[in-house]
């Protein structure tokens, strides 16, 4: 272990970097965002938007909260009619959490201001400023995430997912990953594989990094999902949304509304009018993302593609 001499620099930078971040958080506030929730209010219901059904003991195994302090928030969250409780299946004596429509409403909001906040900060960063700067929490959260640290803290529900940038060889394991999953999942053939393979090749060729972005979601260092925000070439102001791909060794923890709600914060903060998206009617699990996140549908059009008959659709989602 080092000494406390040794560890004197580290340990300035850290509550210095501390002080900092609440400042800008707004972590000592009582009303978080300007709302009438607290930060750990807001965190709770947060954990309930991306896992909806979890118990109480789970909340509080993955914010770090005291069970007696996480019990109060819950019962004005209830009493508020932000949240709704229904007795576990599995256990009677306990119960499985969810928000209500008021509770999601409510996370919309302190969403959209918390978007607000972050491109109040990042909108006067240029664009390689705000790379490094991604890059910086990245690496951050990945260094505080390991299971080694001696600082970690409680993992996030379900398990510690990580968010990170692109880097050198990611795009072969994304081919990869699309090419094999969407044919042992639909049977489609190899033509799918080449036009994941294009759209990757075209993102690394034309990548501008002020209004492009590519997520990799890893789980103990292995990927296990990835997305794509590129500029639309023919429509200026318009975003495409492109290969969402969740690992089902991965799914049923958020990862997917968390990768396109990344998608959506930075089409915001990059300056977008509109995100489109291209998928097909049988990928109805992604459905269900996309309306939650506000995309609709706006048009369907029969083809034959991937040795299948399909039918195509077209999303969208207006951010002005």
């Amino acid at each position: 272990m080092a000494s406390s001499s040794s560890l004197a620099p580290s340990t300035a930078a850290f509550r210095s970097f501390n002080r900092t971040y609440t400042r800008f958080l707004g972590t000592l506030n009582d009303h978080y965002l300007s709302t009438e929730y607290s930060l750990a209010e807001g965190r709770v219901m947060y954990e309930l938007a991306t896992h909806p059904g979890v118990q109480a003991k789970e909340i509080a195994e993955a914010l770090g909260l005291d069970p007696g302090y996480l019990s109060r928030i819950l019962r004005r969250l209830e009493r508020l009619g932000l949240i709704a409780r229904a007795t576990s299946e599995d256990d009677k004596r306990a119960s499985n959490l969810t928000l209500t429509a008021d509770g999601r409403a409510a996370v919309r909001t302190l969403n959209k201001r918390a978007d607000t906040q972050a491109h109040a900060v990042l909108g006067k960063l240029s664009a390689a400023q705000r790379v490094r700067f991604e890059h910086a929490l990245n690496t951050i959260e990945e260094t505080i995430s390991l299971p080694s640290s001696p600082t970690a803290g409680p993992s996030p529900l379900p398990n510690a997912i990580v968010l990170r940038a692109h880097r050198p060889g990611d795009m072969g394991a994304i081919v990869q990953l699309e090419g094999a999953g969407y044919v042992e999942q639909f049977g489609w053939n190899g033509d799918f594989e080449a036009m994941a393979a294009r759209i990757v090749a075209d993102f690394l060729a034309n990548f501008d990094a002020a209004c492009e972005r590519c997520w990799i979601a890893e789980l103990d260092g292995v990927p296990v999902g990835h997305i794509f925000l590129v500029r639309h070439s023919e429509q200026p102001g318009t975003a495409k949304l492109r290969l969402l791909y969740v690992d089902p060794a991965a799914r049923g923890r958020g990862l997917g509304a968390r990768l396109v709600g990344e998608c959506v914060s930075f089409a915001r903060s990059a300056g977008y009018k509109k995100i489109t998206l291209w998928t097909q009617s049988i990928l109805t699990a992604a459905h269900r993302l996309y309306q939650a996140a506000g995309f609709r549908l706006v048009k369907e059009e029969a083809h034959h593609s991937f040795g299948h008959d399909l039918v195509g659709q077209t999303w969208e989602l207006d951010l002005s």
